[in-house]
């Protein structure tokens, strides 16, 4: 056999063993990996990056702007998306994505995966299964293809099985049903596509199937990876790639101060309009230095992390 012909069968034989690992499981630790080479950090026994506490606990104050502005800046342009409907909107959700991708249903392929679901030991409906695997600080996002009637896949049994399991709401492309039940959990934040009071597969009629648990996803313009920072408030999504999570947070912690410092100037009528709204000068740097120095117990920054800033600035 040629070596053209062996490495040809070699990558048709590794798509179709991913393609067979993948259908309604988790990818493996070697996958994961290769989806997310930045990272190295921590990861989970799944392989997903695990993006620390701290961080996560400190992102609940970064906005979708300063996001964006960061992830735009390393190449990464699409992590934004709109069109939610939101359950408790004044809240945000932050945590680790551990995604699910369905599809429209096919009978052979929803019974294949069933069957082999239930041999490895997977009980109840394929909508369960990835719901039994979160952890804390997950974030549950779910691609069901935008399906409205007899699409929900989520009703407020699963919805209150999610939140004992990670302690988050979801962020999940499709129709829910059983509203009233979701916005009972006072702290189950989500961002759904539409509400149905139907639910999926009625009569036995299997029109979706779950074909892969923590591999990328869909979600409208966005690709999700497993192990993503999910930040959800103000009506929209961020997805924050996990090697960009804490730039992103110290970045937001940054134009926090200088924002605080600016304003406060403002009313003092120390500086005018045009001063703080470009770039500073050596003057106003170093009074935002000493400003900083003065007020480190008081500000809305950890006092470690003003300290890093002190001793890295440059003014």
């Amino acid at each position: 056999m040629s070596c053209f012909l062996l490495r040809s069968l070699t990558t048709v034989l590794a798509f179709f063993g991913l393609l067979q690992f993948s259908m309604g499981q988790t990818i493996s630790v070697e996958q994961m990996k290769l989806y997310t080479p930045e990272w190295k950090g921590e990861r989970f026994e799944d392989g997903r990056p695990k993006v620390a506490d701290d961080v996560l606990e400190r992102m609940k104050l970064v906005t979708h702007e300063e996001a964006w502005a960061v992830m735009k800046n390393a190449g990464f342009r699409h992590q934004y998306e709109e069109g939610w409907l939101c359950i408790h909107p004044d809240s945000t959700l932050i945590g680790r994505a551990f995604t699910a991708m369905f599809m429209p249903g096919r009978p052979d392929v929803y019974q294949a995966i069933l069957d082999k679901g239930h041999a490895e030991g997977r009980i109840r409906g394929q909508n369960a299964w990835p719901i039994d695997e979160l952890q804390p600080g997950d974030v549950y996002v779910a691609d069901q293809f935008g399906a409205h009637e007899d699409g929900p896949t989520i009703g407020d049994n699963l919805a209150n099985a999610i939140y004992a399991n990670s302690g988050n709401g979801i962020v999940y492309n499709g129709a829910i049903r059983d509203i009233e039940g979701f916005e009972e959990l006072e702290s189950f934040t989500s961002f759904v596509r539409s509400y149905h009071p139907s639910h999926h597969n009625p009569n036995h009629d299997q029109n979706t199937t779950l074909m892969g648990i923590n591999v990328p996803i869909n979600l409208g313009s966005v690709m999700v990876v497993p192990g993503d920072v999910i930040l959800g408030k103000d009506g929209g999504v961020s997805v924050i790639p996990a090697h960009l999570a804490e730039k992103v947070v110290k970045t937001s912690e940054v134009v926090r101060l200088r924002d605080m410092f600016g304003h406060l100037r403002l009313r003092e009528k120390k500086y005018t309009a045009g001063q703080i709204d470009s770039r500073w000068t050596d003057e106003i740097e170093t009074d935002f230095s000493r400003w900083l120095e003065a007020n480190l117990d008081q500000l809305p920054v950890p006092k470690e992390q003003i300290q890093e800033l002190l001793k890295e600035r440059t003014w």
